[in-house]
């Protein structure tokens, strides 16, 4: 495909979806060296071979799928010009996005109330890279709250229409992403020790 070719607006639009998979792939990046440092980590002498992650964890993971498919029908009621639906989905997948960030604290509260801290004199190796994987992509969540603001706000102002929606798609692609990604992690925290 030419990317020189196509109006000025589908150019525009390219480029604004080029912009965000770049940007994914460098988060896909970080995340993939973080986690082959937690395997080269895991054959230290003072690792936690037998930390079971906090169910608050496990609740987040289903949150999060949720809110990838209240996403998907606030798309689709968008696609067939259903305003009210897309409010609805659109304002559900918000508060899935809260009670995610609410759960993965809660998870962090029983992983110190076991006596394993993160940082400091009472922490080791293994709970600081639960921390750092966790906590960075809870900010990610918390950039793909703002998307969905903006998405909210736009939709408020009619700026989206069953054929004019990039924003909406861009915030969309984003925030799938950053739930596919908190899937693999989950996964990879649990069965990886």
């Amino acid at each position: 495909m030419d990317l020189t070719q196509g109006t000025q607006e589908e150019k525009h639009a390219r480029a604004k979806k080029m912009m965000l998979w770049f940007g994914i792939i460098s988060l896909i990046m970080s995340f993939m060296g973080w986690t082959s440092a937690f395997i080269v980590s895991s054959s230290r002498p003072d690792w936690l071979k037998d930390f079971v992650l906090p169910n608050a964890f496990l609740i987040s993971t289903v949150v999060i799928i949720l809110s990838s498919i209240t996403f998907l029908l606030a798309k689709k009621a968008l696609k067939a010009n259903n305003r009210t639906a897309t409010t609805l989905w659109l304002w559900a997948t918000l508060v899935f996005g809260v009670v995610f960030i609410f759960n993965q604290f809660s998870g962090f509260q029983q992983i110190i109330d076991q006596g394993y801290n993160f940082t400091g004199p009472t922490s080791n190796v293994t709970m600081s890279y639960i921390y750092l994987i966790a906590v960075v992509h809870i900010l990610h969540v918390i950039a793909g709250m703002v998307c969905l603001l903006v998405v909210i706000y736009n939709h408020y102002k009619q700026k989206y229409q069953p054929t004019k929606m990039l924003g909406f798609e861009l915030a969309a692609t984003f925030w799938h992403f950053i739930d596919i990604l908190w899937v693999y992690l989950f996964l990879f925290l649990y069965f990886v020790r």
